[in-house]
């Protein structure tokens, strides 16, 4: 569970540090289905290795989140809910399953980082943990986002 008052106060003491940021705060998610796996993609993020994310199409219609954007600051959570970093989408492709690049599986950073590490990953989280009643198809839309961090805390 966030804390809502923990992500502001994140936020705001960002925003000292750039005051150009807005002062409206992001949304704040975490990386993965469980607080294990939150806390094990924010370590790859922080340690830079972790510089892109998939996300399926299809869950974001079914719950009706807004997508990602370019230029959008999201406040990554670790396991327990508690703001760790800020970072900076800088692209955003929506591409079939089995279209995925491997130089975007590079980019998440997960295993041995090759596309065929991150299409078996993907497939099973997506197949357990999808949002949508569709679950997992090989030619599903992937929204592939590049990012970069702005404030490791």
């Amino acid at each position: 569970m966030t804390d809502t008052s923990s992500v502001a106060e994140y936020w705001a003491r960002v925003r000292t540090d750039d005051a150009s940021l807005p002062e409206t705060v992001p949304g704040a998610w975490a990386f993965g289905a469980t607080p294990a796996h939150a806390d094990a993609l924010l370590a790859l993020v922080l340690d830079g290795v972790k510089t892109g994310t998939a996300s399926s199409l299809w869950d974001y219609e079914a719950t009706g989140d807004p997508q990602p954007y370019l230029g959008e600051f999201s406040i990554i959570l670790d396991g327990s809910g508690a703001p760790r970093a800020v970072i900076e989408t800088t692209e955003v492709t929506t591409v079939p399953f089995d279209q995925v690049t491997s130089e975007h599986a590079h980019s998440e950073g997960e295993g041995d980082r090759t596309l065929e590490y991150w299409r078996a990953s993907h497939e099973r989280y997506w197949r357990t943990y999808s949002e949508s009643p569709r679950g997992f198809a090989p030619d599903m839309p992937i929204i592939c986002e590049r990012f970069r961090v702005i404030d490791p805390r």
